[in-house]
């Protein structure tokens, strides 16, 4: 949803975020601004220069100088300007080369300090916001404070140097001439001062507009697909043009605002040559200044004309910057709700989980997944946790790898509360297998090796083999080193599965969690993989998450829930003789 911004916020109080950086490059950004001031002392000379030749020029044409000396003079003249003219270009080179590099460290730092924060936000977080929104505040929005940390500072600062080298040589010549060649500049800081305020508001709604679009065009890509089925290809287009248009129209009318700034640059540069030329001539005939000063202020002006033009180019980039700023604290802001305690626990999981009175309200849904779930688990037990969908089955899962905190109860493992482990050493004890086969845009090995980078290649291929991917491997040309394409596009449901299983099953924790990881699997396959764990899981915490009954698995206590309570519990001899939902399911599914 976009908020409009303030317009009388300064957006200076939005990137005071930055200074943090500014202090990191100090040295480089010191050692650029003494590069400034130099290239910009060096591009004031000349107008001394010029003013001597000028002047001198005239002495000896009155003296009636020779005309071969006056040319050698006025050719050591320019040999002297194109001399300060390199030393300026130097100057310039090594300003950019502190500066606009300074710039560039910054964008790097910006970029990883926003992607390792949005790594340590919740589950939650990512579920409010859309991935559009957040790929545009890493790249967009930040492409836009760089424009600040670098052009915006060297433009800004190169304007105040040349002001106050060329303001102070023209009060030496003459105040009064002064003051009227410079008297446009105070209407011209108003009129700047009221435009920012218009850019800021509408960068702030064009970025927000930005963020619609790449939403809209990272789901269309995800989906692409879904759309093709269903031959949604028109609305979709259709879709897509009205925020592009939207967008469009907004950046137009910006640009639209911003082009005020030129015609503003160019009428008031316009009036101070005019003043210098007429009030200059005056002063002239009345031998309060010579002919060279009058070149001399023309010379200023022009030196001035493109630092004051680029002053309108600065405060909305400045704005602009702001605006985006502003996007990305507000992320930046955003605590995590999980995080490790200061004194966390970091002993090994032995496989002993327990329940206690757990119940669990998802905070951006408000449904209540869990009620009143008691459980005690023991190491080494294989649990099957059954229901229909919706019935808090996968809530127990994100409980137990602390994606979420409970809303009331305990849940604690091997006697400790779960919130007093480090987070890290947690979900790296545990193995899970998702329903959802999330898979990288990599080879085979890697998306299997995910989560044991230290595995060798015997142990990716045993895990593989237990899952019964290792003959749908051999099948493809470059075998594990096949690309899989973006989330496995390359892959059947079933092979997705498998290789998110082979995932879990190589880090060879205690305690293994499958969340309907076989759901897509063919019933043949199934039996071969569950055939082949039989051995692999003897001592460890099994949690099997699923719909329907695994017949070749011998449980030590199957729980049935529905609207998050548990509805039966015990074992298969136990829930049969009980003869409630379990049996009739039993039955149903083996008859």
């Amino acid at each position: 949803m976009y908020v409009q911004p303030n317009p009388d916020i300064c957006p200076m109080k939005n990137l005071a975020s930055l200074n943090k950086y500014f202090i990191k490059y100090k040295w480089r950004l010191l050692l650029g601004l003494l590069f400034v001031a130099i290239s910009s002392k060096f591009a004031v000379m000349p107008g001394y220069v010029i003013k001597d030749i000028i002047d001198d020029v005239q002495k000896m044409i009155a003296a009636q100088t020779e005309r071969s000396s006056i040319i050698s003079f006025v050719i050591k003249g320019g040999i002297i300007l194109i001399g300060l003219a390199l030393l300026r270009g130097l100057f310039m080179f090594m300003m950019r080369q502190t500066i606009i590099v300074m710039s560039r460290h910054i964008e790097y730092d910006q970029k990883n300090e926003i992607y390792n924060h949005y790594e340590q936000l919740n589950t939650h977080f990512f579920k409010t916001n859309f991935t559009g929104d957040l790929m545009n505040r890493i790249s967009e929005d930040v492409s836009r404070v760089r424009m600040y940390t670098g052009p915006s500072i060297m433009y800004f600062t190169s304007v105040v140097f040349l002001a106050i080298f060329c303001i102070w040589d023209m009060l030496r010549v003459n105040a009064m001439l002064t003051m009227c060649v410079i008297a446009p500049l105070p209407v011209l800081a108003f009129s700047i001062y009221m435009v920012n305020k218009v850019i800021f508001r509408k960068s702030g709604k064009i970025q927000a507009q930005l963020s619609a679009l790449t939403t809209t065009a990272q789901e269309s890509y995800s989906g692409i697909r879904v759309i093709k089925s269903f031959v949604q290809e028109k609305n979709m287009m259709r879709f897509f043009n009205i925020n592009s248009e939207e967008y469009k129209k907004s950046s137009i009318n910006l640009s639209l605002t911003e082009a005020v700034y030129f015609p503003f640059m160019n009428l008031f540069i316009g009036l101070s040559m005019l003043c210098t030329v007429l009030i200059g001539g005056y002063f002239a005939i009345n031998w309060q200044i010579t002919t060279g000063n009058i070149a001399q202020f023309v010379i200023y002006i022009n030196i001035l004309m493109f630092p004051i033009s680029s002053i309108g180019m600065v405060a909305s980039m400045t704005q602009r910057a702001g605006a985006s700023q502003k996007r990305i604290d507000e992320f930046l802001d955003t605590k995590p709700e999980i995080v490790t305690p200061t004194n966390a626990i970091y002993k090994p999981l032995h496989g002993a989980i327990t329940f206690n009175d757990v119940t669990f309200t998802y905070p951006h849904t408000g449904i209540t997944a869990l009620q009143h779930f008691s459980l005690d688990i023991k190491p080494g037990q294989k649990i099957a946790i059954i229901g229909k969908t919706g019935s808090g089955k996968s809530t127990l899962a994100h409980l137990l790898l602390r994606m979420y905190d409970t809303t009331s109860g305990a849940l604690a493992f091997d006697n400790n509360n779960i919130t007093d482990y480090d987070l890290q050493h947690l979900r790296k004890n545990i193995a899970y297998a998702p329903q959802d086969a999330y898979l990288f845009s990599d080879t085979i090995y890697n998306n299997i090796r995910f989560g044991k980078d230290d595995a060798t290649e015997s142990e990716v291929k045993a895990a593989a083999r237990m899952a019964d991917l290792d003959k749908d491997i051999a099948t493809f040309a470059r075998g594990y080193e096949t690309m899989i394409g973006e989330r496995g596009v390359m892959l059947s449901g079933g092979q997705k599965q498998r290789m998110v299983l082979a995932r879990a099953l190589l880090k060879n924790s205690n305690i293994l969690i499958m969340d309907e990881c076989l759901s897509a699997v063919d019933t043949q396959t199934e039996k071969t993989i569950l055939a082949n764990l039989q051995n692999y899981l003897e001592n460890k915490t099994t949690l099997v998450i699923t719909h329907r009954i695994f017949t070749s698995w011998t449980f030590d206590q199957i729980i049935i829930l529905d609207h998050g309570t548990i509805a039966e519990k015990g074992t298969h001899e136990e829930l049969m003789a009980l003869n409630g939902r379990y049996a009739k399911l039993y039955l149903h599914q083996t008859s």
